[in-house]
């Protein structure tokens, strides 16, 4: 019997005639501009990939549970812990919600402190009432993290706990305290001699991690994900010299280390990176003799990125956390927070707790994403970017150690600066629209106002110092103005000329709404003025602030003039569009507003306000 193979009546296409084919349908657009995209982490990523890109990769022989985890800790599912934070005010206001949400499919805490609360064995013990320890992962934020062990372990005990049951974490992370500046006197001699003890207090809770290497802080404070990697990695390396300097086992040490990491808004790139890290991981701690392959296994816990987060649209929020709970679940993370949508208005509601909850349960009990190891296997995209990332995270990584480590390199600045250097071309991107933040510098709701509260503008860290910040803060501050404003003058208005060509009129108008939506100005759209006249009639009976003419190239050389002539002692006005040859007639002529797809949309914004009188 001869076996036949699907399509082999087909002849193989070779990369280069699909390239070829893409360049044809591009009808002379650059295939570069087009479709290959200059990534933040220093490689470019192509519009399609083949098995032959995968030859180049080393990690592909391996399985689920296997060296170097690549793809995943687990060798039979993708489940991972669903946890919820619980901020203690009250302890026993904190244990009803506790227990209340755990009856909601939650089965790990994470409880937080206030800062000057140092916590004692009676109130931890009534805080975990009715809370079975060895079944429910239970994590603790305290600045007293050698207490909390120790207290861990007297209620395991006094309640009959098996020990090593006892999972969840103690945070414990001064590197990244450190870095954001909140202990800006760094005593390491000190500092790591508080983390050595710790471990010695937690040597019989093997499943209780006692250190936490937040790399969330460098995502969040606006680096690429390349540098976030490095950085972590780094800082992770810098407690491992300490740790074993001190004579700790590295075997015992791997058991006892957490890695936070954000899960961002690039979805493809998230679940790549969660893969790399733990190639990259396992490769530092083979370095390091371990004796057993498992202590190469990296615990990650995964965090909602805040820097994406916005105030203004909020429930597009909910779409950020959606799509950042998938990666880090099909990515392989160990357990995950979500983070509330309206965390951002300083406190949560419980709508908006109980939605961050269920986006996770959702997620396993519908969509099933806890039942299949590494479903990204083989993905030549993904894999690209996997082995991308390790390359590039690698490189960086090198270069700090050679700077003399993690603590040495920040203290030099070269950390801070890296980072820095990289929020500003960030924020460089969501200002001239490069990066769409949906509803605030494109797409905004028009019928929103904020006026119960100012929003600050983002806060530059100081010195070598990285300070998290949401990227859409600038834009929410402009737009913010705009609304306090309104409460006792009158919201500005932008007024559509549309004239001639139907179909760029209406998409010139609708650029020009968006873009002026973005201030929170108020945007009036017209149908097509039969005459130039006419249109200028019915602005003049509008009188709005500022008078956009909306048509094409053409026939803005016979408009652009006589409209701007009629118009410009009463209005601001404002032409849509680029037509290079004809803005240089007009700009003599004193014509100098152009709003089109190269603007600072943030600059020009801040500008028109400024003309228009607006302060908050």
């Amino acid at each position: 019997m001869i076996e036949e193979k699907l399509f082999q009546e087909f002849r193989p296409v070779s990369t280069n005639e699909w390239k070829e084919k893409i360049i044809n349908d591009l009808k002379g657009a650059d295939y570069d501009r087009k479709l290959v995209w200059h990534t933040r982490n220093g490689f470019d990523l192509q519009p399609f990939y083949r098995d032959e890109d995968l030859g180049k990769l080393s990690y592909l022989n391996s399985f689920p549970g296997d060296f170097p985890y690549t793809r995943g800790n687990k060798e039979k599912s993708n489940n991972w812990k669903t946890n919820q934070l619980v901020e203690v005010e009250d302890i026993t206001a904190a244990n009803k919600k506790a227990i209340k949400i755990l009856t909601k499919g939650v089965d790990s805490l994470s409880f937080t402190f206030k800062s000057d609360y140092k916590p004692t064995e009676s109130d931890i013990d009534s805080l975990l009432g009715n809370i079975k320890i060895d079944e429910v992962e239970v994590n603790f934020r305290s600045d007293f993290p050698g207490e909390m062990i120790t207290i861990l372990e007297n209620l395991a005990r006094k309640h009959n706990r098996e020990l090593n049951k006892l999972r969840g974490s103690v945070y414990c992370d001064p590197l990244s305290e450190y870095s954001l500046g909140q202990k800006q006197d760094f005593d390491a001699g000190s500092k790591f001699f508080v983390v050595a003890n710790n471990f010695r207090k937690a040597k019989n809770l093997c499943n209780l991690h006692c250190l936490t290497v937040d790399g969330s802080i460098f995502h969040n404070s606006g680096a690429s994900t390349a540098t976030e990697m490095a950085f972590t990695l780094s800082m992770a390396v810098e407690y491992l010299n300490r740790l074993t300097d001190s004579d700790l086992d590295i075997d015992m040490i791997s058991r006892h280390i957490r890695f936070n990491l954000a899960a961002g808004p690039s979805y493809f790139v998230e679940i790549a990176k969660l893969r790399a890290m733990r190639f990259l991981w396992a490769k530092i701690m083979n370095e390091y003799g371990i004796n057993s392959s498992s202590s190469a296994r990296m615990y990650i816990h995964s965090v909602s990125s805040s820097i994406d987060k916005t105030i203004y649209d909020p429930y597009v929020n909910m779409l950020r956390t959606t799509t950042e709970t998938m990666s880090a679940a099909l990515g392989g993370a160990n357990s995950i927070t979500v983070l509330p949508f309206d965390l951002t208005m300083g406190k949560s509601s419980e709508t908006g707790q109980r939605i961050a909850r269920n986006q996770q349960l959702l997620l396993k009990g519908e969509s099933h994403f806890d039942k299949v190891n590494d479903p990204a296997a083989g993905s030549y995209y993904i894999e690209t970017i996997s082995g991308e990332l390790i390359n590039a995270a690698w490189g960086l990584f090198l270069q700090t150690e050679e700077k003399g480590g993690y603590l040495k390199a920040f203290d030099s600045g070269f950390v801070g600066k890296k980072i820095k250097d990289e929020a500003a071309e960030l924020m460089k991107d969501i200002a001239f629209k490069k990066k769409v933040v949906l509803g605030t510098n494109q797409y905004p709701n028009i019928n929103e106002t904020f006026t119960d509260f100012i929003i600050p503008d983002i806060d530059p860290a100081n010195g070598k110092f990285i300070k998290p910040f949401r990227y859409a803060a600038e834009f929410e501050s402009l737009r913010s103005k705009t609304d306090f404003y309104s409460k006792t003058s009158q919201r500005p208005r932008v007024w559509m000329f549309t004239y001639g060509n139907i179909a760029m009129l209406k998409a010139r108008s609708q650029f020009a709404g968006n873009f002026f939506g973005c201030a929170g100005f108020e945007i009036i759209d017209n149908t097509a003025f039969g005459t130039i006249e006419d249109g200028i009639k019915a602005a003049k009976a509008e009188k709005p602030d500022i008078v956009v003419i909306c048509s094409s190239d053409e026939e803005y050389k016979d408009i652009a003039i006589p409209v701007f002539e009629a118009l410009k002692d009463d209005f601001i006005v404002v032409l849509a569009g680029n037509p290079k040859d004809l803005a240089d007639k007009l700009k003599p002529k004193g014509f100098k507003n152009f709003i089109h797809l190269k603007s600072n949309i943030l600059e020009e914004l801040k500008r028109y306000q400024n003309e228009l009188g607006v302060r908050s």
